[in-house]
């Protein structure tokens, strides 16, 4: 055994999105920090399609980007395609996308997470996590080194016990071609950590030399590119088509010839498949209605021929996805580079860890991305910032950051781990977060840069423009509330021409900007908009006159949950001390323990009539200390 002589403040094990958001969290945060690694070659690789955002997914990067994180700058350097989901909805759904060079963000990560200050970048297959009296102390690799620190964070992704599914055909990995990681996931249990098993999947990768893209439809990107970071200025970087195609029914003839050797039909997997991310098979078999799949033909990056398909993820044997993937309009004679497949992955159930992410059984110890049960990088790397933050804020000596479920799509991702748990892949929706009016992308700098900049993550140049652009929308709202508008000819003309109702009266400004039909942007062909004023400010001023109404509403709301939330609980209160309780509405509070009553309220099979028992009694101990 090689002790490595010197200790850390906090180890880090796993370089995929979780781990690198961690870390450099950590050493901003300037904690002397260890990133440990399989491979030091593979640091931010997506494992899947190259891709960032998304549905609700884009609000987590704008808020890993506003709390200091970088997932949301590397991708703005290197995206080849940016689109905003849901344009046509309100702004409280509409989330960006945009499609990476697959590469070059791995190398932009890659080289990030070397430069940092203060930390260590080190390759090792960690097998094992060092506890003495209940704390953590560090890890051990397969090749005999140990590695001391005062606190770790395990972001493995799906190379805890993973295992590779081909066919009828699998072998342990953590990807394909790469080592799994089994004696890690043998330490967690050892340490008395209950763990459950998941499954993911992925594409066959295609050669897009082979591909016939003139009978493929178009699907570009948004100009101009609108970045996910606050701030970048510009996109600079050249942006490319994707393109789109179809499943039809010789497709699916031929996936469900493939049903007897398929490993999740055959119940040779038996990990617990993403709900909302089905392979082909699954749909096939859940939806035979439908007589065709959308695909989209996504490129890896400017300098390969390798392009995601979008859409078909399988495990199916390689023969039947070779004739699949054959029988799709324009991908006739297209081979395929590299199979699809399916894995299977140790996860820890993540009721067992707390709201900071630290785990209840052992002090010290962080959990962070796959590991939790969630899928996507997006969630990944909220979750590592947020456990490399509490990690350092550990260290310190100082009180935990928690972001509770009003202040940002981080705190209901967090908050919905580790009070539900998860049994199943666990995704952001916008569903999922029930004050989404106030936690729209646009805003996302606005709710939680201060945080950022107050925590060390973020520099002052970026707080100052973010403070400029709040002082700018409230400026530009006052101005809107008190400018009248006249109904003269040319006022009249363009409220016909736009489809709005002409005036009769004069009004002020604010009052025809709620109208449907026109934005604050549009009045410019009217020299309406101060000189000078951001498409940001424009923005906000916008969307907080138009929804006026919703965001009071929401925001009353809020603060009703705040009351709740404030009421805090202890973690050493004894449940069964509290008469009025069942038995197993006890045995929920004490195996979740909540941090507030408002927490306690969102377990799942807890009844109000429980919650008020437990309102009460707390409100006795407060009187009686009182």
């Amino acid at each position: 055994m090689f002790v490595y002589p010197e200790k850390y403040d906090v180890i880090v094990v796993g370089g995929g999105h979780a781990g690198y958001e961690a870390a450099i969290a950590a050493s901003k945060m300037g904690c002397h920090t260890l990133l440990l690694t399989i491979n030091l070659d593979t640091i931010g690789l997506m494992s899947c399609n190259p891709a960032i955002g998304g549905l609700a997914k884009g609000q987590l990067v704008k808020e890993i980007d506003a709390l200091g994180g970088i997932m949301g700058r590397a991708t703005d350097d290197t995206a080849i395609q940016f689109r905003t989901l849901n344009t046509k909805k309100g702004p409280a759904v509409r989330s960006s996308r945009a499609q990476a060079d697959r590469q070059n963000y791995r190398l932009w990560i890659k080289s990030a997470v070397e430069n940092a200050a203060g930390l260590d970048v080190k390759q090792g297959l960690v097998e094992k996590i060092i506890v003495d009296g209940g704390c953590v102390t560090g890890v051990e690799t397969s090749i005999g080194e140990r590695f001391n620190s005062r606190t770790v964070i395990l972001a493995p992704g799906t190379f805890l016990n993973g295992l590779v599914h081909i066919g009828l055909v699998n072998f342990p990995a953590g990807r394909l071609g790469e080592l799994p990681s089994k004696g890690l996931s043998d330490s967690l249990k050892e340490l008395g950590f209950n763990l459950g098993r998941l499954k993911t999947g992925t594409t066959p990768r295609l050669d897009s030399q082979s591909i016939n893209y003139d009978v493929l439809e178009i699907q570009d990107g948004d100009y101009p590119p609108r970045p996910f970071s606050f701030s970048t200025k510009e996109v600079r970087q050249k942006q490319v088509p994707c393109h789109i195609t179809y499943t039809n029914e010789k497709t699916h003839e031929i996936i469900r010839e493939g049903f007897d050797r398929s490993p999740m039909y055959a119940g040779i997997i038996t990990g617990i498949g993403a709900r909302y991310c089905p392979s082909i098979e699954d749909k096939i078999r859940r939806f035979p209605e439908k007589n065709r799949h959308q695909l989209f033909i996504e490129p890896e990056g400017y300098n390969t021929t390798e392009v995601y398909p979008s859409g078909i993820p399988t495990s199916l044997p390689l023969d039947i996805q070779i004739r699949m993937v054959r029988s799709i309009k324009g991908l006739e004679e297209t081979e395929i580079m590299r199979p699809g497949y399916a894995i299977e992955y140790d996860y820890v159930n993540p009721i067992q860890i707390r709201p900071t992410l630290e785990t209840k059984r052992i002090l010290g110890l962080y959990l962070a991305g796959q590991i939790n049960g969630t899928s996507g990088y997006e969630e990944a790397g909220a979750q590592g910032l947020m456990a490399g933050i509490n990690a350092a804020l550990n260290v310190r000596g100082e009180k935990p950051f928690i972001l509770d479920r009003s202040e940002a799509y981080i705190g209901v991702l967090i908050d919905d781990l580790v009070t539900k748990g998860t049994k199943e892949p666990y995704r952001m929706f916008t569903s999922r977060a029930e004050y989404r009016l106030v936690l729209r992308e646009d805003n996302a700098d606005i709710r939680l840069i201060e945080k950022g900049y107050r925590l060390g993550l973020c520099g002052k140049d970026d707080y100052e423009k973010v403070k400029e652009k709040i002082e700018n929308t409230k400026a530009d709202l006052l101005r809107v509330s008190t400018t009248k508008v006249q109904p003269t000819e040319e006022v009249q003309k363009w409220l016909k021409k736009n489809g709005t109702t002409p005036l009769k009266n004069p009004v002020m400004l604010k009052e025809l900007i709620k109208r449907p039909e026109v934005s604050y942007a549009s009045f410019s062909e009217l020299n309406m908009l101060p000189d000078g004023v951001s498409s940001e400010v424009i923005e906000q001023v916008d969307i907080q006159i138009k929804y006026d109404g919703y965001i009071n509403r929401q925001n009353l709301l809020v603060e009703k949950f705040r009351k709740l939330e404030k009421t805090k609980i202890s973690q050493d209160l004894d449940y069964d001390d509290i008469p009025g309780l069942s038995t197993e509405t006890k045995e929920k509070f004490k195996e979740i323990r909540p941090v507030s009553l408002g927490q306690a309220s969102r377990i799942s099979g807890i009844t109000p009539a429980a919650v008020s028992i437990l309102m009460v009694y707390l409100k006795k101990i407060t009187d009686s200390e009182g």
